[in-house]
């Protein structure tokens, strides 16, 4: 009450409550940023899995880069969604322009396969003849910035590159057949590596695959003993090894799994319909036989993968089920008939490898001598940058892991008598 009597008002205290609230919110905000980008995680080597012998030991010890730090881009590089979207959207940074030749298959039913073919730009470390072949992932090839940025990385290393273009993925290459890559038919793979042991009688493959890719290669190689003739070793990055345990983990929304299973068959719908009048017999009026219960209407209105695959891609070859095309088709059935050095690289945090299917390499590391597991805690979805702070390195560490890999083998197959005796500084 004031001096004449009259009834005050109380002054609100309301900004100090609101001061309180924004403060709140900032500090949400800020725990929100810091979970997303994972800010706390350490870094550390990768975890590896393998057994004791001879040559596993001089990997280990010559690779470095499979027993040091991988670090990640400190803002954001320990955020495996950020990794697989920068990825997914860039490629790479500040690619290269690799120049090669572009080559044409002809394969059995009328389809054309085609990979491109890069020549060395130096001597490779032991002065051998070798060529790297490589099957990239789901829809892509040679012009793909990542497979670029490793062709030319490797081609300075002193490897001869060819690149396989999958079936249909190529915007400017048209379908000579009614059939296109699935995921994991070896026709195209094959029909490559015959050309270049045939081309070039005195080298000798390393042998590359990217998510699906690496679902490819280690197929083919566990397919047919022949296969890994003239073969010094296998790297595979990314894949998921069993495409019929993945089908379950892709429905998920831990991790968006369920959404980057969206995206993914978004761009199968865009490729799939880029071929519609070779596949659906638009072009000639008749629909061909293996294509003849497609429903395009479904393929419209598709969400996943596994509906693309279980009214179009199985279909290609005959499958009756998509239970038996996941099953037929998974390299899980057949890695274990591979016998040439084998290196199996996996990150914890990537989106769409769910960490259930890591147990196949895990355990094949712990009963065949010659496979390493490398799991790194960092990397996403073929993400694998490095850099300080902010931006990234055009090289990433995949890049460099793989050619390391790579040059040791070769080093190992050198002097593989003095290794064998177990002399192993005169194999450093």
């Amino acid at each position: 009450m004031n001096k004449d009597g009259e009834v005050g008002t109380i002054a609100p205290e309301m900004p100090a409550m609101f001061d309180g609230v924004k403060l709140a919110a900032v500090a949400t905000v800020l725990y929100i940023i810091v979970r997303f980008l994972n800010l706390k995680s350490p870094t550390e080597p990768p975890c590896l899995s393998y057994q004791d012998t001879p040559l596993n030991r001089f990997l280990i010890k010559s690779c470095s880069l499979l027993t040091k730090e991988y670090i990640p881009p400190l803002l954001w590089g320990k955020c495996g969604h950020l990794q697989t979207a920068l990825y997914g959207k860039m490629g790479r940074v500040s690619s290269p322009h690799p120049i090669g030749l572009r080559k044409f298959l002809a394969m059995h039913d009328g389809a054309t396969a085609t990979f491109d073919l890069f020549e060395p730009l130096a001597d490779q470390c032991t002065g051998d003849d070798v060529t790297m072949v490589i099957c990239p992932g789901i829809g892509n090839h040679s012009e793909k910035h990542y497979i670029r940025t490793f062709v030319d990385y490797a081609q300075k290393q002193g490897y001869r590159c060819a690149v396989l273009n999958h079936l249909g993925a190529l915007p400017n290459i048209e379908l000579t057949s009614p059939r296109m890559f699935t995921y994991g038919c070896t026709w195209e793979f094959a029909a490559m590596v015959g050309y270049i042991k045939k081309t070039f009688p005195q080298t000798q493959l390393i042998v590359v695959g990217f998510s699906l890719g690496g679902n490819i290669v280690c197929k083919f190689l566990g397919e047919n003993h022949t296969n890994q003739e003239r073969v010094l070793c296998c790297v595979s990055v990314c894949q998921g090894y069993s495409a019929l345990r993945a089908q379950e983990t892709f429905l998920q929304w831990d991790q968006c799994r369920r959404f980057y299973n969206f995206l993914m068959a978004d761009n199968m719908k865009r490729i799939i319909l880029s071929h519609r009048g070779m596949l659906f017999g638009e072009s000639s009026n008749k629909r061909p036989r293996m294509m003849e219960d497609a429903d395009l209407s479904r393929l419209f209105t598709a969400t996943s993968l596994m509906q693309i695959d279980d009214n179009i891609m199985r279909k290609f070859h005959g499958y009756d089920s998509l239970k038996e095309y996941y099953e037929k088709d998974s390299c899980v059935h057949y890695i274990h008939n591979v016998n040439v050095p084998l290196l199996l690289v996996n990150t914890s945090d990537d989106p769409l490898v769910h960490p259930s299917l890591l147990t196949i390499p895990r355990t094949l590391a712990e009963k065949k001598e010659n496979v390493i597991f490398a799991l790194t805690l960092h990397g996403g979805h073929l993400g694998f940058f490095e850099g300080a702070v902010l931006f990234p390195q055009p090289l990433t560490w995949m890049d460099k892991v793989i050619v390391e890999y790579a040059n040791t083998i070769c080093q190992w197959e050198k002097h593989k008598p003095q290794c064998g005796s177990g002399s192993e500084q005169d194999c450093s």
